[in-house]
């Protein structure tokens, strides 16, 4: 069974034998939450390749020391994976990042499509872009990653052109497309970018504007997926045939 993960600002130039302390409402949660004590085995993570392993050595209610038995630094995986995410109604934008996350997308990139039905302006943007931080965040620790993804600030159409012009490799998920998207050639590195459209579907705009930019436009399959589904399917679809799932 793997250690239990905790996420700290940063681990550069922790080496075996240093003692690392955690505070705040990470700590909080761990000590009076989860109950951790003296002498449990974990894992610190600061989201940037690096993890420390060691052992439990002090605990308060809003802090714990961990003694560093060992220092690992992870490789970034490659290719990279960026998934645009139209915003989705009510609470399914905290389910399609929770499983983005799991199944190791770098970047998130929130997206107001032109028939999102959610809106982000002004205290409300804030709140939900905090939501989805925090809920990456927390997948990443139960994921276990070693490289924590970045939930980027709310995107225009226009931004996510230029993320699409710049990826090796970016797929626009379309019900109607006639590409299957196991007809895709998948780099073994570089970017891979998936964009996910809104419940309402793309505009044929936008659609045209990605098409321009280099996106390939593909189906997943006979069946119309949610929108906070439909990303984790791409991706593990893409994913299996790199180096990072064995393909």
């Amino acid at each position: 069974m793997t250690l239990p993960q905790h996420v700290v600002p940063s681990l550069s130039g922790v080496a075996p034998g240093a003692t690392v302390s955690v505070d705040g409402d990470e700590a909080h949660h761990a000590v009076v939450v989860r109950r951790l004590r003296v002498g449990e085995r974990v894992a610190l993570a600061d989201g940037g390749g690096r993890v420390a392993t060691g052992e439990v050595v002090e605990t308060s209610k809003r802090s714990f020391a961990v003694a560093v038995a060992g220092v690992d630094e992870v490789a970034e995986p490659a290719p990279s994976l960026t998934v645009v995410q139209a915003l989705p109604k009510g609470d399914r934008g905290e389910l399609a990042v929770e499983v983005l996350t799991e199944v190791g997308a770098a970047r998130i990139v929130p997206w107001a499509a032109a028939r999102s039905v959610a809106v982000w302006k002004g205290e409300r943007a804030a709140k939900a872009h905090a939501r989805w931080r925090s809920t990456a965040r927390e997948a990443a620790k139960q994921s276990r990653r070693a490289w924590h993804p970045v939930v980027e600030p709310l995107a225009t159409t226009a931004a996510v052109t230029e993320v699409v012009r710049r990826a090796d490799l970016a797929v626009v998920l379309h019900e109607e497309a006639s590409i299957p998207i196991g007809g895709v050639e998948v780099p073994a590195a570089g970017e891979v970018v998936v964009v996910v459209g809104p419940e309402g579907g793309l505009t044929d705009d936008e659609v045209a504007d990605f098409r321009d930019a280099g996106g390939v436009v593909v189906r997943l399959g006979t069946e119309v997926l949610r929108t906070s589904t439909a990303g984790v399917a791409a991706a593990a679809a893409l994913l299996s045939r790199t180096p990072r799932w064995g393909g």
